[in-house]
């Protein structure tokens, strides 16, 4: 618990955090960048260049000035970061490196008002959160009995077009041996290692079901524009992972694992590639549940962007409570009302909830994945449609962690 002396500064940075966090943040980034240049294999650099990692460090550090006392609200914030740590390969040794960066940064930007009683209070606020993280996370190493940073080697034995712009990769391990079970929901990490010797890690969701010998992940191609670089990682994969090719994976990782048991209705809601996990909660929802109610609706731009159209029609199949909605933005010749969607726009979901057929779902667990914008959108409708906040869960995977707390 952070002490009574440091206690007022901290409250006392809300409101410096909201005026002066991206500059914060952005001097952070770069100073430790310049001091430490391997780091960036930590990183998604992406991110980086587009200043979304800076502007969600700025509103992590904020969050959690403002709630530091609140362990019921950090907890669940604090097992999604773990979780993310470990699959980059995070260890103690960072956390010193990060601290000095961080706090120099703090320094530097404040100013004059970075007095000594206020750095001081930061930095015990900081290696609070830092050792529970670190404790947490050699927790999970243990559990799954690896080391950090540790990868395996996977073959690519099987890869699938999924409209014209995901391709589905099915992966098998190199010395022929089963792969470790997962809770559908998790990631893994993929290592790419560029021809000028750069290297980065990227997380993608396994896209069938648990049970398996083999893992599967589907990756977007990001084909960048005028405001977002192009994905370095999706495209090194559509360009080079082909069927024989070896890549270098993590062990499953996430917190976002929807509950599988249980007769309870369900609802997964995606758009985008976000339907990826929401596909391996599906596929094993077909073979070890499924009777159990689940509404599926996803959101795409039309037909040559709807990923594993084919998934969803196995999964029908099998489920006969199985529900499924699907809008699609724009529309294209050749998408068949009524077969390929049901709705065109965004995700109606306020209105699915009402309608007589899937009404009963308003009693359900909603699950989400997708844009950070169709999130937020989503999860105000599901709030004021009368659904419990805490009955709605989202997976994310870009810096917005957080989101929920500002």
């Amino acid at each position: 618990m952070l002490s009574a002396a440091s206690r007022p500064y901290i409250d006392a940075s809300v409101p410096v955090l909201r005026e002066h966090g991206l500059a914060i943040t952005t001097h952070f980034y770069r100073e430790m960048f310049a001091a430490r240049p391997e780091l960036t294999r930590l990183f998604n650099m992406g991110n980086q260049a587009n200043g979304a990692q800076q502007q969600s460090l700025a509103s992590a550090v904020f969050a959690y000035a403002a709630n530091v006392d609140r362990a019921d609200v950090l907890a669940p914030v604090v097992e999604r970061i773990v979780h993310k740590h470990v699959a980059v390969g995070l260890t103690s040794a960072h956390y010193p490196i990060v601290g000095k960066h961080l706090l120099e940064a703090i320094s530097a930007v404040l100013g004059d008002a970075a007095t000594p009683p206020l750095m001081a209070a930061w930095d015990e606020a900081y290696w609070l959160l830092a050792g529970e993280l670190i404790a947490a996370e050699a927790r999970l190493y243990d559990r799954h009995n690896v080391k950090a940073g540790e990868l395996q080697a996977v073959r690519v034995v099987r890869r699938e077009n999924e409209g014209d712009a995901v391709v589905a990769l099915t992966l098998a391990a190199e010395d022929g041996t089963p792969l470790r079970d997962f809770a559908p929901g998790q990631y893994i990490s993929v290592e790419a290692n560029f021809p000028d010797g750069g290297r980065q890690l990227r997380q993608y969701s396994l896209s069938a079901e648990r049970g398996l010998p083999t893992w599967r992940i589907s990756v977007k191609r990001e084909a960048g524009n005028a405001e977002t670089p192009a994905g370095a990682v999706s495209n090194w994969l559509h360009d080079t992972a082909h069927v024989g090719t070896t890549l270098n994976v993590s062990t499953p990782w996430g917190d976002f694992a929807p509950a599988l048991a249980g007769t309870k209705p369900m609802v997964l809601m995606s758009a985008g590639i976000g339907i990826t996990p929401m596909i391996a909660v599906l596929r094993t929802l077909a073979l070890e549940n499924p009777n159990r109610p689940v509404l599926f609706a996803h959101a795409a731009r039309h037909g040559r962007h709807h990923a594993h159209r084919k998934d969803l029609a196995w999964a029908r199949e099998r489920m006969p409570n199985l529900r499924t909605h699907i809008s699609y933005e724009t529309p294209q010749a050749g998408d068949v009302a009524g077969h390929d969607y049901d709705h065109v726009g965004t995700l109606p979901i306020h209105a699915l909830l009402t309608a007589e057929e899937t009404s009963a779902f308003q009693d359900g667990q909603f699950y989400m994945c997708g844009p950070i914008g169709f999130m937020q959108a989503q999860r105000l409708a599901l709030i004021s449609a009368g659904i419990p906040v805490g009955h709605i869960h989202r997976e994310v995977f870009g810096p917005d962690l957080l989101d929920d707390l500002l």
